[in-house]
């Protein structure tokens, strides 16, 4: 039975996690994912010089709607004071959590000192998250790899620091830095880490499927599960996983449903980016939607060439409507729109 948690004194109604993704998780996406079910959203990952310095772009990731609250806020830097300011001006822009990324092994990331860099210099990791808990009366996170070996050490190493430190919750991705997200993700390590700590452990990594997640937290332990890819053009893996930890026979989207998701992920689009930005972020995202249906290849191909939102909009009532029309027609007995594209 699906249970809420609590990260410090934010309750949450399940333990199903949106990660945090660098250009993906945006608002719209958030949005998608909070009406299937998702307990938590998090922003992609915020500089925290960007946010201090005010600029336009990085400010503008902290936009935010009603319907997606709880909204975490993911900061990234080095320095204590700098962390320290920017996770105060994400409590001012509405976030209900903070979160501190240890994980981001990205070359030009990892050069400048932080991410997953602050994973081997325990004792400036300490002085940052000293900072942030002061600065902030939030639950402050921490979301981190296994480390940069193998043998998971350096993570429950950070982990009992966090932990000893004040930090609400940590997140574990159990590959190391330097494997970025190829190999598997050890599992194990999410569970050598719940047992070595008190607060709140969040497993992530190589979540697919429902089953992937209900399995997670069986047989590691941890508190919460964070999805991420598998989100993508999928937001229903919330509303199904829901199901199946409820006991209940997951409920794949209808063709109508995911027709009407599609829509409206480009309506999100389009208020929070207008019409222009929306419309060329949109030529690729509105493709994992339909990803794995039948001639999605030429709905990819027609989609990279429109210029306006309501072209985009007609294009996927035209291709649904000869799913419906003709594919159904056709396909075989065992198969429905209840299945279809999944």
């Amino acid at each position: 039975m699906c249970k809420p948690i609590k990260i410090g004194d934010v309750a949450l109604a399940n333990p199903l996690i949106l990660a945090p993704m660098a250009g993906i998780t945006q608002l719209p996406l958030r949005r998608l994912a909070k009406e299937q079910g998702c307990a938590l959203v998090v922003s992609e990952m915020i500089s925290a010089n960007g946010l201090v310095r005010k600029g336009r772009k990085t400010l503008e990731l902290l936009e935010s709607h009603p319907s997606e609250q709880p909204l975490c806020v993911q900061i990234f830097g080095k320095e204590p004071r700098v962390m320290a300011d920017a996770a105060q001006i994400a409590r001012a822009h509405g976030a209900a959590m903070v979160d501190i990324n240890l994980g981001c092994s990205v070359r030009k990331v990892v050069r400048q000192g932080a991410g997953a860099a602050l994973m081997r210099d325990l004792h400036g990791l300490a002085e940052l998250l000293c900072a942030v808990r002061r600065a902030v009366n939030v639950p402050v996170t921490v979301k981190m790899r296994s480390g940069w070996d193998p043998s998971g050490d350096q993570a429950v190493a950070v982990g009992r620091l966090a932990q000893d430190l004040g930090m609400d919750a940590v997140t574990i991705h159990p590959r190391t830095a330097v494997q970025g997200f190829s190999g598997k993700a050890d599992w194990s390590v999410i569970a050598r880490l719940k047992e070595s700590l008190s607060i709140v452990v969040i497993g992530n990594g190589d979540l697919r499927s429902p089953q992937d997640v209900v399995d997670m937290q069986q047989k590691t332990g941890c508190d919460a599960m964070m999805i991420g890819r598998a989100a993508m053009g999928n937001p229903w893996i919330f509303s199904q996983t829901l199901d199946l930890m409820n006991g209940r026979t997951p409920k794949a989207p209808t063709l109508s449903s995911r027709l009407e998701t599609m829509l409206r992920y480009l309506h999100h689009g389009v208020e929070q980016f207008g019409e222009t930005r929306a419309v060329r972020m949109m030529r690729s995202r509105l493709c994992w939607f339909v990803k794995g249906c039948p001639r999605s290849s030429g709905f990819r191909k027609a989609i990279v060439r429109l210029e306006t939102a309501r072209e985009m909009a007609d294009t996927a009532q035209a291709y649904f409507a000869w799913l419906k029309r003709d594919w159904l027609k056709n396909a075989d007995p065992a198969e429905s729109e209840f299945t279809v594209g999944l």
